[in-house]
């Protein structure tokens, strides 16, 4: 069976890498993760959070990727708009990959991951993610991310259930 081509798109939500205060760090570590996971990425766009996020999210949708994932825009501070921008283009939320997001954060070491209030979820046949805007949370992300990207897109795509090589559908370990 052919591998599945991902085509990702990268976002950089941040108010000051836009406006030029200082380089993107979280969006050339995520693209790059993307792509030693198997995906061919665009990006990253270093927009200003709020409406601009809802703008590209929707351009993503039209142009036809199969995954969007954003760095930065999920913390407290009042410009932190990503989740909400996001929650506006999604159809269907995915709390799961947003909590083992933040608990993977937390497990390594940064307790300040539970603040990240991002969120993820399919928008027609994308799915979208919110990452922190840090390099670690970035990394900490993907770890959790690229392992079920392929089975997420295939899913989302209409694709069957994983299978044991046996092609048996796999147990839940339940009696």
């Amino acid at each position: 069976m052919a591998e599945m081509l991902i085509k990702a798109l990268v976002i950089t939500a941040s108010n000051r890498a836009a406006a030029g205060v200082y380089e993107d760090t979280s969006g050339p570590v995520l693209a790059g993760l993307l792509r030693s996971a198997g995906c061919v990425v665009d990006g990253p766009q270093v927009i200003p959070d709020g409406d601009p996020v809802e703008a590209a999210l929707r351009d993503a949708l039209a142009a036809g990727y199969d995954v969007v994932v954003t760095t930065g825009g999920t913390g407290l501070t009042p410009g932190d708009l990503t989740p909400e921008m996001t929650r506006r283009v999604i159809e269907r939320e995915i709390p799961g990959i947003a909590e083992a997001l933040r608990a993977a954060g937390a497990a390594n070491g940064v307790p300040s991951a539970i603040l990240s209030r991002g969120v993820a979820g399919v928008a027609g046949r994308t799915l979208i993610v919110n990452l922190p805007g840090s390099t670690g949370g970035v990394r900490d992300g993907m770890a959790v991310l690229a392992p079920v990207l392929g089975h997420a897109i295939s899913q989302i795509n209409g694709g069957d259930h994983a299978r044991s090589d046996s092609g048996a559908p796999r147990s839940s370990g339940i009696a």
